[in-house]
């Protein structure tokens, strides 16, 4: 039999020859994904109050057991929601801005920074962090998860953006002030969102970036 005349491996690993053992550990991971994008999707439909196992395990499609298997308990779940929500995110953003700062160049990363951070609070993963944040106001357990996660998130971010972009360090100290700025107004600006209609938020969002600005070039 010729190389060009071997059979097809009709085993679910075949196409990328790989093992049984990994070819399992990739299902594994497609299904954890699974259940964490239905669980972003519980609490922005749902909030907090609504989310659950049962109807994660049911928005995404597999067996309470694989549910289990996974996340024992709920605040399991949280746990893993609040890594994945915040990683996802920070990737996300990386990538943007790499890419928009290679096309638009250094000058305008400051811009750059602020047009995409906006970006970042219109998704899903965001409004699910907003209803995590709300909920730990008043729910003990979930402050208690929340609060040192949201710090080592708030460290790695500084970590990734000085190793991609080292450029930062000579103005590290305004940029995480402009950032920071930032962070908080365009909070507050999408919660006034349905208040202030969209040219009010549009002119807002000019002054955040205008600010930002500001705090990167000053002396």
């Amino acid at each position: 039999m010729t190389a060009t005349s071997l059979p097809k491996l009709e085993e679910p690993w075949a196409d990328d020859l790989v093992s049984p053992v990994r070819w399992q550990q990739q299902k594994s991971a497609r299904t954890r994904l699974a259940m964490l994008e239905a669980g972003v999707d519980c609490l922005v439909e749902r909030g907090f109050g609504g989310l659950s196992a049962s109807r994660v395990a049911e928005r995404a499609g597999v067996s309470r057991g694989a549910m289990h298997h996974h996340f024992a308990t709920r605040m399991e779940l949280v746990a893993g929601l609040v890594d994945h929500i915040f990683h996802k995110r920070l990737a996300d953003f990386l990538d943007a801005y790499a890419s928009a700062v290679a096309a638009q160049g250094e000058d305008a990363l400051v811009e750059i920074g602020s047009e995409l951070h906006w970006k970042s609070v219109e998704t899903r993963e965001y409004a699910a962090y907003v209803e995590l944040t709300v909920a730990a106001r008043t729910d003990p357990e979930l402050h208690h998860l929340l609060e040192p996660a949201v710090r080592r998130y708030d460290e790695t971010w500084r970590q990734e953006m000085l190793r991609s972009f080292p450029q930062w360090r000579d103005h590290w100290e305004a940029m995480q002030l402009a950032n920071d700025v930032t962070i908080a107004a365009h909070l507050g600006l999408l919660l006034q969102r349905p208040a202030f209609g969209e040219e009010r938020v549009e002119r807002v969002r000019r002054l955040i970036s205008e600010v930002s600005r500001w705090l990167h070039d000053r002396p």
